[in-house]
């Protein structure tokens, strides 16, 4: 009976490795993100070239747009952070020096909740900057509207306050 409960934890306990699938399916999404955001830096870019100053429509589409590329990029971070959180949680630490601080501060992840508190960092800023874009396509015409505009942000505002204020408190 020893034996087959010895054999059953083996079993569970290799399992882990299981994870190592949606570490590289993360990495792989990561860079295929990367990819195809880059691709729409180098569009923009060429379409820049023939921008007209004086359409403000354009302007804002462009802007929107460069928010867009952004968004991108951050959620490819996400990719690459939660790839990394999931092979160190599950498989084993990296074979890097941790002492640098680039590695302390992207590649040790101690726990689900470091993981969880790294990925919803970088969740806000993509909110912070698909607000930004929604602001931008609004078209404002009423005094209300503006106001609640305002107060969007200024709940930004706060939100970026209330979390920041807990790392300096931490140092």
């Amino acid at each position: 009976m020893q034996k087959i409960g010895h054999i059953i934890s083996t079993v569970l306990w290799s399992s882990r490795y299981l994870v190592f699938i949606a570490v590289i399916a993360s990495i792989v999404l990561s860079a295929l993100l990367l990819f195809t955001n880059t691709q729409d830096a180098w569009t923009v870019i060429m379409h820049t070239r023939s921008f007209e100053g004086d359409d403000p429509t354009r302007h804002i589409a462009l802007i929107s747009h460069l928010a867009g590329i952004v968004d991108g990029y951050l959620f490819a971070s996400i990719l690459i952070i939660f790839g990394f959180g999931l092979y160190q949680l599950f498989i084993g630490k990296f074979d890097v020096p941790t002492d640098d601080g680039v590695a302390t501060n992207l590649l040790v992840t101690r726990s689900i909740d470091d993981l969880k508190e790294r990925l919803a960092k970088v969740v806000f800023l993509i909110l912070v900057v698909r607000y930004f874009e929604f602001a931008l396509e609004q078209d404002l015409k009423t005094p209300l509207e503006l106001l609640y505009l305002a107060i969007g942000i200024a709940l930004i505002g706060l939100s970026i306050y209330l979390t920041t204020r807990d790392e300096k408190h931490s140092e």
